[in-house]
């Protein structure tokens, strides 16, 4: 099994059957999964210790679980005994009234533009000179930077960058000195096919479905609002990530095998009106997995991010 690649390996294409066989086990199916997930994290870590890194750029799509990879990677650094620390390039956004616009009038926060570049370019400048930097600290709610800055302390160790535009060279990155970054692409690299071998289960299908999951249970958002944002949500992560994927040093699989035998339970108890067909649609692809109940998910388990701390029961509602 490869841990972690310096080039994008070929996706897996797993049969259905074989899932549903190795789900008859919960308990061993899923702790051979988890491990898995702790394997590549432990790989990537020494990856960027051993290379003598400062700073590492993590990127993805939507739902490949950044945010919690960007975190136990520092995590483990730190276990290490090197200092480390989590830096979001959110808290780069511009704020209200200086986002670039879109054709139609409306702001845009998916272009790079959107984030304070000279500042950001400074921070990493500052990491890679002296190791530490001051970020700012973003306020979503009324959409401005605020007052406040984080202080960073990353001399001797590593500073997880995560974010779309990690990859993206505006940040300046390559004007580090050699060494200083290392790029880790995080995303899942598991399909599932049917029993005739034909594709059922693409790799966006089951972050559609986490994204789908999260959005409704914790952002206040049905399943219309998610499936309505979703093709712009591709769209950007075509132009903002796969245009520099190949920028990546190592790919981190943020796959579980077992997470399709999660998502019906979740996504087939949401309403939908405007987009019913598509949520059907997506709903049927995960019928021919054997069920298992979020309570075999671990308390630590990066799939926690999408349903949260404790199974949250997802009610059937078509409210926004």
């Amino acid at each position: 099994m490869t841990i972690v690649s310096k080039r994008t390996p070929p996706k897996r294409l797993v049969g259905c059957e074989l899932i549903n066989l190795a789900a008859a086990d919960q308990a061993r199916f899923v702790q051979v999964c988890e491990q898995r997930y702790h394997d590549r994290l432990d790989a990537a870590a020494q990856a960027a210790l051993g290379g003598g890194a400062q700073i590492i750029m993590l990127t993805g799509p939507s739902a490949a679980g950044k945010t919690t990879t960007a975190r136990k990677l520092s995590q483990r650094i730190a276990a290490a005994g090197r200092r480390s620390a989590v830096i979001s390039l959110d808290d780069f956004f511009v704020g209200e009234g200086r986002y670039p616009k879109q054709a139609d009038g409306s702001d845009d926060y998916e272009c790079v533009e959107a984030l304070d570049l000279p500042v950001l370019r400074r921070c990493l400048r500052d990491l890679a000179e002296t190791g530490v930097c001051d970020t700012p600290v973003f306020d979503f709610l009324t959409q401005r930077p605020t007052d406040t800055t984080r202080h960073i302390d990353g001399r001797g160790g590593v500073v997880v960058v995560e974010g779309l535009h990690a990859f993206n060279p505006a940040l300046g990155v390559a004007d580090l000195p050699q060494g200083t970054a290392v790029h880790i692409y995080a995303g899942l690299r598991e399909e599932y096919a049917a029993p005739d071998g034909s594709r059922t289960v693409a790799t966006r299908d089951v972050r559609l479905a986490r994204r789908l999951t999260r959005d409704f249970l914790f952002r206040g958002h049905d399943a219309d609002f998610t499936l309505r944002l979703w093709p712009h949500v591709c769209q950007s992560e075509d132009r903002y990530i796969k245009a520099f994927k190949n920028r990546a040093d190592l790919v981190l699989d943020t796959s579980f095998s077992y997470e399709v035998c999660l998502w019906e339970h979740y996504t087939c108890k949401m309403t939908a009106t405007e987009h019913k067909a598509r949520l059907q649609e997506l709903c049927g692809r995960f019928e021919a997995f054997d069920p298992l109940p979020g309570t075999v998910v671990p308390e630590d388990s990066m799939l926690r991010e999408f349903i949260g701390q404790k199974s949250v029961k997802c009610t059937k509602t078509g409210k926004d």
